[in-house]
């Protein structure tokens, strides 16, 4: 049995390298919406030493620009497009003209989205409505709006979710939500893209020391919840660089990857929640007992609420100022 089942395997992989053959990224068209800092901006500098070709969009101009000239310096060519996501026009239009300049488009990099950390307790619709408007409404416009040049192109998406897509964690009760959403609507839009020639891949990472806790929303116990988030978001081991893990994203979309998770905690999370959901969810249970309690349902960014803790974390100021993430 299990010689059979390991036959079936390599067959299954040769099939899908035959049917998702590898691209070069060099001289590609790509869209990057949130390529601006954090984790946008990782990929954006992955891109661009691949030699791709890059839009830039999100919503502040200053950061955009800052972005673009260190890219420029590395003899990128960029183009920027000021942008919000959850204005649905606005996206279409950022889409579009994204295509006039460079006659077409061959990769769409989802990346943009909105991080809210604090008991499911202070959380109200509206935060669970921002977060499905910015990590899964805007991925879903931006697909249409470009779908028909992807198809021209036999192009890609990399749409960024999360391992929090693929196991709700406490205290990201709505960045979980959303992102199990735009797991779901990357299953089932890979297999009708097939068809059209896109190749579209779905990239679950876990922590990444990207910086962009300082501009979560935090709700409950504020310096508590954001001192314990900014601490795990930074700590070696459990998180990962963001140059590594825009190096894996970018490898996975060339290969054409359906679902790749992105680091090794990610990995064994999704890994005890598929074999294990009952005892995954007893210890999620315990640890959430350990988090801090409920307090205070207006949100507030993680730069407001800065402690002596999260200050003396050298690594989290380097990361901050690394991936633009101080001009907000």
């Amino acid at each position: 049995m299990k010689r059979l089942l390991l036959i079936l395997a390599l067959m299954a992989l040769a099939l899908r390298r035959r049917l998702t053959p590898a691209v070069s990224l060099s001289g590609r068209r790509v869209l990057i919406t949130g390529g601006s800092r954090g984790l946008g901006l990782a990929l954006a500098r992955e891109f661009a030493a691949r030699g791709a070709r890059l839009a830039l969009l999100a919503r502040n101009g200053e950061e955009l620009e800052t972005a673009a000239e260190e890219l420029r310096r590395r003899g990128a060519e960029v183009q920027v497009i000021v942008a919000d996501v959850t204005r649905g026009q606005e996206l279409e239009d950022a889409v579009a003209r994204t295509i006039r300049h460079f006659g077409g488009l061959d990769v769409l990099v989802n990346v943009v989205g909105v991080i809210q950390a604090g008991p499911s307790a202070d959380l109200d619709l509206e935060d669970y409505r921002e977060a499905m408007e910015v990590n899964f409404y805007a991925p879903l416009r931006a697909m249409q709006a470009a779908r028909n040049a992807l198809r021209r192109s036999r192009g890609r998406i990399l749409n960024v979710a999360s391992v929090g897509g693929k196991v709700g964690i406490p205290h990201l009760a709505g960045y979980s939500a959303s992102k199990f959403a735009l797991v779901g609507l990357g299953q089932a839009w890979r297999a009708e893209l097939a068809g059209e020639g896109i190749t579209l891949t779905t990239a679950c990472p876990g922590l990444m020391q990207t910086g962009s806790a300082r501009n979560a929303s935090i709700k409950g116990r504020q310096v508590a919840e954001y001192a314990l988030f900014a601490t795990l978001d930074n700590l070696p081991g459990l998180s990962l660089r963001p140059q590594e893990a825009a190096r894996r994203m970018v490898n996975a979309l060339e290969r054409g990857d359906a679902e790749p998770l992105i680091s090794g905690p990610a990995h064994l999370l999704t890994l005890a929640q598929a074999l294990a959901p009952q005892l995954t969810a007893d210890l999620l249970g315990l640890a959430t007992r350990l988090l801090p309690g409920s307090g205070s349902a207006r949100s507030r960014p993680g730069r407001e609420v800065e402690s002596a803790l999260t200050r003396a974390n050298s690594l989290k100021r380097r990361r901050e100022a690394e991936f633009n993430e101080l001009k907000t």
